[in-house]
C-alpha cells in the first residue's frame, strides 16, 4: 500500500475524493461495518489507531475542528509524527505566492487565496472561499462552502464559518466560536459564542 490514508469515512472524505485527490490508499475509520466495506470507491482497510503501525501519509477527514483537533491528539499519542500529514489543495483552488497552507489542511475547489494568507495545520476551507491579505486561520479551523474574509481577519482555533458568511476587514472570530450561514460579521467575535444574522449578533446556546 502507497499513498495517503484518510481518516474519516464521513462527507468531508467523500467531498476529498470527489475532488480528484491523487494517491488514495485507503480510508481508516472506527466504525465496525465499514470494515472491508468502499466509500466513493475507495475501501476502508482499517481503523484509525492502524495508522500508528503503517508508512502511507496521512490526512484527517473529520467535519468537527474539535473532532480534527481530538483525532490529531490521538494519534500524536500513538507516536505519530507532524510530517506524516498530507495536505490536500484542489487543482482549481488559488493561493498565492505569499501565502501558505498548514500541514493537515483541506482546501477544496474554486477557493481563491490571495496575499500573505496563513492557513494553519488540519484547517478545511470547503469550495467557492474567499481569503484576501493578511488573513490568518489558525489550526482546526472551518471554512463552510462560499465564505468571504476581508483583509486582515483572524480566525482563531476550532472556530466554524458557515455558508455564505462574510467577514469585516481587521476582525476576529474567537476561539471554538460558531458563525451562522449566511451571517455578516462586523465586529469580533469572543470565543465559543455563536453569532448569525445580518448584522451577525450573539445567540444563546440551546440546552438539549
Amino acid at each position: 500500500m502507497s499513498g495517503v490514508l484518510l481518516i474519516g469515512a464521513g462527507g468531508l472524505a467523500r467531498e476529498v475524493i470527489a475532488a480528484g485527490m491523487p494517491r488514495i490508499a485507503g480510508i481508516l475509520d472506527d466504525d465496525e461495518h465499514l470494515q472491508g466495506a468502499a466509500v466513493s470507491g475507495v475501501a476502508v482497510v482499517g481503523r484509525v489507531a492502524d495508522a500508528a503501525a503503517l508508512s502511507e501519509d496521512l490526512l484527517v477527514c473529520v467535519g468537527s475542528g474539535s473532532a480534527r483537533s481530538r483525532v490529531a491528539g490521538r494519534l500524536h499519542a500513538l507516536g505519530v509524527r507532524e510530517e506524516r500529514y498530507a495536505t490536500y489543495v484542489a487543482e482549481s483552488a488559488r493561493i498565492g505566492a505569499s501565502s501558505r497552507v498548514g500541514r493537515g489542511s483541506v482546501v477544496l475547489d474554486g477557493v481563491v487565496v490571495t496575499a500573505d494568507v496563513s492557513i494553519g495545520r488540519h484547517c478545511v476551507i470547503m469550495p467557492n472561499c474567499t481569503l484576501t491579505h493578511d488573513d490568518v486561520v489558525e489550526d482546526f479551523a472551518t471554512l463552510a462552502a462560499g465564505v468571504s474574509l476581508a483583509g486582515r481577519v483572524r480566525i482563531r482555533e476550532m472556530a466554524y464559518i458557515g455558508t455564505n458568511a462574510s467577514v469585516r476587514q481587521s476582525t476576529t472570530v474567537g476561539r471554538s466560536a460558531t458563525v451562522g450561514m449566511g451571517a455578516v460579521v462586523l465586529t469580533h467575535v469572543p470565543d465559543e459564542q455563536i453569532w448569525a444574522g445580518v448584522p451577525a449578533r450573539q445567540l444563546e446556546r440551546v440546552k438539549l
